[in-house]
């Protein structure tokens, strides 16, 4: 199966659909990289920020003003590694670091768009805001069924403008509808709340530049995350209990995001805590009952 997901516990949404063997659709920005050449600085997060107009620099150089936001200029990892905002001066010098830059702090929703696109038009959007914890993690994530505009018209415009050429998925984060990061591939932690057929529309997309998803009945989904205290070593939940929250009304699939046999400081995580497992459900409720039932065998 040419669908490249590195992690296990999300395989599940790709080993039934079919896929022509010279067709290559990466799911993580690692396998992303080699594929597309022409189209890879994108994940220079300093060249995104300027490209925008927004005020960014290397570390080194002194921002004009404070508070900024800080982070690695490419982090191919994810779960935002690194990242913090800086208050001062004082704060700044102390930070200073080797690949690191600033960039304007930017204020408002934080979402996070997967769009199809061909020779870098969008043809397809769908929209995600997480609600947040702290340390950097996330309670949950709430798939919106409905559009946002305002990320369209912007991120629309900057992909005609610098994706020419490009056929395939990708995923923009942005802040108050301005670019933070960009990704050539989709977010692979709920493809199934997309709707039946999504995947061999994103199939069709890669094999022949075409795409054709009808995409009627949307509904909102939501992607329910448990976090664990970091410090420890955590045992996969039985099988039975994995099938018990699945068997509840509205959930879709079930991850259990870690793996059981590697050292945990070998997992990239967020420093707030330790992600242990992801409920996808079309319901708040439902995703939130069946991380009770995992958070019961696990911690």
């Amino acid at each position: 199966m040419p669908i490249f997901e590195r992690d296990v516990w999300r395989r599940q949404f790709f080993q039934h659909v079919p896929c022509p063997d010279d067709v290559f659709i990466p799911t993580d920005d690692v396998r992303a990289w080699p594929l597309y050449p022409a189209h890879r600085w994108v994940y220079d997060k300093l060249a995104v920020a300027l490209s925008q107009g927004l005020e960014a620099a290397p570390h080194g150089v002194m921002p004009p003003r404070f508070p900024v936001f800080s982070k690695p200029m490419i982090n191919l990892r994810g779960m935002g590694a690194g990242s913090r905002a800086i208050g001062n001066e004082q704060d700044y010098r102390a930070a200073m670091c080797g690949g690191h830059f600033w960039s304007t702090l930017l204020t408002g929703p934080h979402v996070s768009t997967d769009l199809a696109l061909v020779d870098g038009n969008p043809v397809w959007w769908r929209h995600t805001t997480g609600v947040t914890t702290p340390g950097g993690t996330f309670d949950y994530w709430h798939i919106h069924a409905e559009p946002m505009p305002e990320i369209e018209d912007w991120c629309g415009a900057w992909s005609r403008r610098h994706l020419g050429g490009y056929n395939g998925m990708a995923n923009f984060e942005t802040i108050g509808g301005r670019i933070i990061e960009a990704h050539l591939r989709f977010a692979d932690q709920w493809p199934d709340l997309y709707g039946p057929e999504w995947m061999e529309a994103v199939v069709a997309l890669y094999a022949a530049g075409r795409w054709g998803y009808p995409d009627i009945d949307r509904i909102d989904g939501y992607s329910v995350v448990l976090f664990g205290p970091h410090g420890r070593r955590y045992r996969h939940p039985p099988a039975a209990v994995v099938e018990q929250a699945l068997s509840l009304d509205g959930v879709r699939s079930v991850q259990i995001t870690f793996h059981e046999d590697r050292d945990p400081a070998g997992h990239s995580m967020p420093p707030g805590g330790f992600r242990l497992a992801v409920i996808n459900a079309t319901s708040l409720a439902a995703g939130q009952a069946g991380r009770d039932i995992i958070r019961t065998s696990i911690i």
